[in-house]
């Protein structure tokens, strides 16, 4: 009887973090429901993910400004201008969602009628839409700072392929698309960021000193998706060989899963502390980069969300869609600021600005899109 009590509440803890209504039944006498009580079950990584990444970015900001030293003991090593405890970050936090991609479906998922209509528009949105948007809004708000415009332009430029999956896993949107479009997005980096960059930064914004080739940005992909990638894909096919799936998925994916949080948070700590004279010498400037980077991060999301919503795509797919058109490959455009412009530049500090608006505000909108998942179309 206590086992059964013990499921049925663990199922309702299940239903309310994917959205769901409660039963009636589950209500308590003054008619409000059990929400509290089964808030309480979340990990306490999970239950304020929020005030942690909140916490983490003022501490590293403050231990970077006033501690000697981190900024230069955190560059000690570089992979691709990125710095290697950054890259440490990225491969801890892809790993976790990556091994719980089911690589053995994605061909039936391919196959799947709508699938080209999805993977048509998740085009659509990241590199034509994107892009475009992002300039126009650095042209319009920053007319005045061509510099950090040029550093507002290369994030939107650049693609997500690393932390949509965390915010994806987190809003429970389809994973196996999201390792689909994820894919996409790598092999088109690879072919059209550089003459996307030239496009937006030369011949529309009249910029100069734009240096990057097709290499740099396949090294990037290649060591900060396809390491972890790979990782993960020989974790889920050796392991499910030797164990099964139902231990795979009951206890290594539980053992391994709070480390992609982990890991998101140890980036964001590296990559600001790194950043931190930079922000609090230009807090004027920050200001001002995170009003088009706002912007853009709100109508690319709920734009995608209306057009998902208007095309009756179902909860999971609609989550995937949004997240990946609106997130975007800050990595990369910093590691390109970098090599272009140099570390100390304000290229590099715009885009460094980029996780500083993103991470906050996607994660407020995996907790915003949920609602959605009671009141959206199905099929």
């Amino acid at each position: 009887m206590e086992n059964s009590s013990a499921e049925r509440k663990q199922q309702l803890a299940l239903d309310i973090a994917d959205g769901n209504d409660p039963s009636d039944a589950a209500k308590n006498p003054d008619g409000r429901t059990k929400l509290q009580g089964l808030f309480k079950q979340l990990s306490l990584l999970d239950r304020y993910l929020y005030v942690w990444i909140f916490i983490v970015m003022a501490v590293s900001i403050i231990f970077g400004y006033y501690v000697k030293g981190v900024k230069k003991a955190f560059q000690v090593a570089e992979i691709t201008s990125v710095s290697l405890p950054i890259a440490i970050g990225l491969w801890v936090m892809m790993y976790p969602v990556l091994c719980k991609v089911q690589y053995e479906m994605l061909g039936g998922v391919l196959r799947q009628a709508g699938s080209l209509k999805t993977i048509s528009l998740s085009v659509v949105l990241n590199w034509i839409v994107g892009p475009a948007l992002m300039t126009g809004l650095a042209w319009a708000t920053l007319p005045d700072l061509p510099d950090f415009r040029t550093g507002v332009i290369l994030v939107g430029i650049a693609r997500c392929i690393a932390m949509v999956l965390i915010w994806n896993d987190l809003a429970k949107g389809d994973a196996d698309y999201c390792a689909i479009l994820v894919a996409i997005n790598s092999i088109l980096q690879i072919i059209l960021f550089t003459p996307v960059a030239l496009l937006y930064l030369k011949v529309v914004s009249r910029g100069k000193g734009f240096h990057v080739s097709s290499w740099t940005v396949a090294k990037s992909v290649l060591l900060f998706l396809g390491v972890p990638l790979v990782a993960g894909v020989l974790t889920r096919l050796i392991l499910m060989n030797a164990f099964g799936r139902k231990w795979y998925e009951s206890k290594f994916l539980r053992f391994i899963g709070p480390w992609a949080l982990i890991g998101l948070l140890y980036t964001i700590f590296v990559m600001f502390s790194i950043q931190a004279h930079q922000i609090v010498d230009n807090i004027g400037h920050v200001v001002r980069v995170a009003v088009p980077l706002l912007l853009y991060f709100g109508i690319l999301f709920f734009g995608s969300l209306g057009i998902c919503r208007w095309l009756k795509v179902p909860y999971p797919l609609m989550v995937t869609q949004c997240f990946t058109a609106a997130s975007n490959n800050c990595e990369l455009a910093i590691a390109v600021a970098v090599g272009s412009f140099g570390i100390d530049s304000t290229q590099a500090l715009a885009a460094t600005i980029g996780p500083l608006i993103e991470v906050p505000v996607l994660l407020l909108f995996v907790y915003i899109v949920g609602f959605f998942q009671r009141k959206g179309p199905s099929v």
